[in-house]
């Protein structure tokens, strides 16, 4: 499915991620949510239903170098949709960072 630079949906790529920021403690306190950090690569995925655009964190396109999810993506989001995420690829041992280089 090839990317296209417009697509029906209401955000358009490119947009800037938030970045996380390092800090010396966690916060303490009720409504907090924290995740690991993944290693491998940081992407935003817009999905109008037909076109589909992966975007690096700094608004470069990565459908190039991911033309596997470029094809699969599309059958795993089903509708239209902006995800925010990583790309990562895990195996036997757990995520394989060399493997996705």
């Amino acid at each position: 499915m090839p990317a296209r630079t417009r697509l029906a949906l209401p955000v358009q790529p490119p947009i800037a991620p938030m970045l996380a920021k390092r800090v010396d403690a966690i916060p303490e306190g009720d409504g907090w949510l924290f995740e690991p950090k993944r290693d491998g690569f940081r992407a935003i995925v817009f999905f109008d239903g037909d076109g589909i655009v992966i975007q690096s964190r700094d608004s470069k396109p990565f459908n190039r170098y991911f033309p596997e999810l470029e094809e699969g993506l599309p059958r795993a989001l089903k509708r239209p949709i902006v995800v925010d995420g990583e790309i990562v690829i895990a195996g036997a041992e757990g995520l394989d960072f060399g493997a996705l280089q």
